[in-house]
């Protein structure tokens, strides 16, 4: 999205992010891209390995089966409702190291956290802590 408007202009914006970047050379050896990796040449052979969205759709698929686990045998819509309001502590492979899934009953944002990352002129990089700000209710 940057190229158009050349990657010298974007050189310093700041961003944030709380997914795994498989483009960013620093994730070629980290295991839970290489796992979605697996997943995606298995299950998904021709969809763009450079397109976030596919890492966002796996996120979100992880964090559906954690709550179907959570379920048990009971698959009913009152559980399953139950269990997505009761996720602690999850993280997908694919989440930044940090970066935790947190419901409640009155808390319906998964995710609270984030990274700030800075465009160099060449990639995004992380820099900082693992920021938490809780939404208002």
């Amino acid at each position: 999205m940057l190229k158009p408007a050349s990657l010298e202009f974007a050189k310093g914006i700041i961003s944030t992010a709380y997914l795994k970047d498989p483009t960013d050379p620093a994730c070629k050896d980290d295991p839970g891209v290489q796992t979605w990796r697996a997943f995606m040449d298995k299950y998904y052979p021709d969809g763009d390995k450079t397109n976030s969205n596919n890492v966002y759709g796996y996120a979100v698929a992880q964090t559906m089966v954690q709550v179907i686990k959570q379920c048990g045998d009971d698959l009913t819509r009152e559980n399953v409702m139950k269990q997505a309001a009761s996720i602690k502590n999850f993280s997908s492979d694919v989440m930044l190291p940090g970066i935790k899934v947190n419901t409640g009953p009155d808390d319906f944002f998964p995710i609270e956290q984030m990274q700030l990352m800075r465009f160099d002129g060449e990639a995004w990089r992380l820099f900082g802590d693992v920021i938490t700000g809780e939404v208002g209710h």
